[in-house]
């Protein structure tokens, strides 16, 4: 029998053992706002610009999207789960990625969000109607924070496949057969943002949004400066969220890096792979299991050459774990797969030499050491 005075067991930490080292050193970022000003539920959409709609929609339908609403202007896709369209393409001259939507749980977020920002709630005059209020990030990314859209009823979805495991028989006098077609998306799961300034705008979307670090990655030989990646999820309390909906890192090169969407299965994953490379499309890097959030990828690139990821399987916080510490590596992206592609870690290029000489001319968190750190992580 136990005492009352006996200390309770520790909970394991999920962390410990897999990929990172037990918590935070003593004044290391908490991974948390003190007192956030509203705590987002989710990514609502991320909104991109193409000259070309009808090659936008192309792709869309083969990488698994389903079309909500098309006007000459604009593309609206969603998945099959309940809710808002994911994605919005927007007509114009040039390929770039506009902005992340995020969804506040009631109206009077908008309002105190407005409040503390001096900037005003808008009426969305479009498809899926609702309020928005619109921010811009400490690295300059339009941030939208919307309210009252309008939520799509869930579509047929695409089964797991019944599997044989060990002693377990669930499949009888059944062949297994799966079709080769699109993985059919289920909804949007995570954006990954460079960006120039990773603490300040790390600490503007954990006070702004209420959001909290699942992992920290830093430097090898430099913990002492901080992280310089972070993946971040919603806080919803008790019930779980993505490991990271949000994740971002320090580079270069500011702006969009990824986007991920979830799929049933690792067979819709990889039949969908195999229909898109029948279709032509390049595969950049998979199939394989990250670390961090443990999900089972494949990243494609869009005729626009934009980076998109088929995700399955990722691993699910609730509010009480706290962030885990690794070093940064190309080869601790992965515990299982190819290793990390070229054109995934960023292909040498003279837009990215521009981007490196800007960025060290400039006052920000990028300087010659920080440089060959990542350098270094990437090649690791």
């Amino acid at each position: 029998m136990t005492s009352p005075d006996t200390p309770a067991p520790a909970t394991p930490d999920p962390h410990q053992g897999l990929h990172s080292e037990y918590g935070a050193q003593p004044d290391e970022h908490p991974g948390r706002a003190a007192q956030p000003v509203i705590k987002v539920r989710d990514l609502a959409w991320l909104e991109f610009v193409k000259p070309d709609l009808e090659r936008a929609e192309t792709f869309a339908r083969d990488f698994g999207f389903t079309v909500a609403a098309r006007t000459p202007e604009a593309l609206f896709l969603r998945g099959t789960m309940p809710g808002p369209h994911c994605l919005v393409i927007r007509k114009g001259p040039s390929s770039r990625f506009l902005g992340p939507a995020f969804l506040a749980a009631e109206r009077g977020d908008l309002d105190r969000l407005a409040a503390a920002t001096g900037h005003h709630v808008n009426t969305l005059d479009e498809f899926g109607g609702g309020h928005t209020l619109d921010l811009l990030d400490p690295s300059g990314v339009p941030v939208r924070i919307v309210h009252g859209v309008a939520e799509h009823r869930p579509l047929p979805p695409q089964a797991p496949l019944s599997l044989n495991t060990g002693g377990r028989a669930a499949r009888i006098n059944t062949p297994q057969r799966p079709p080769v077609t699109p993985a059919q998306v289920e909804r949007l799961g995570h954006l990954v943002l460079a960006t120039r300034f990773f603490t300040r705008t790390l600490n503007w979307y954990l006070h702004h949004l209420g959001l909290l670090v699942s992992d920290f990655l830093y430097l090898d030989g430099q913990r002492d400066r901080g992280p310089t990646m972070a993946f971040i999820r919603c806080d919803r309390g008790s019930d779980p969220a993505d490991h990271h909906t949000l994740a971002m890192h320090l580079g270069p090169d500011p702006g969009y890096v990824h986007s991920a969407y979830q799929v049933a299965d690792l067979d819709a994953l990889a039949a969908g792979g195999t229909y898109l490379a029948q279709r032509g499309y390049r595969r950049s890097w998979g199939i394989g299991r990250h670390i961090q959030g443990s999900q089972i990828f494949d990243y494609w690139r869009d005729p626009d050459r934009f980076l998109v990821e088929h995700f399955t399987d990722g691993d699910l916080f609730d509010h009480t774990l706290s962030p885990g510490w690794a070093a940064m590596s190309a080869s601790g992206l992965a515990q299982w797969g190819p290793p990390a592609t070229r054109d995934f870690l960023g292909t040498p290029s003279p837009a990215l030499l521009r981007a490196t000489l800007s960025a060290l001319r400039e006052d920000n968190e990028i300087d010659s050491v920080r440089l060959a750190g990542l350098m270094k992580a990437m090649s690791s």
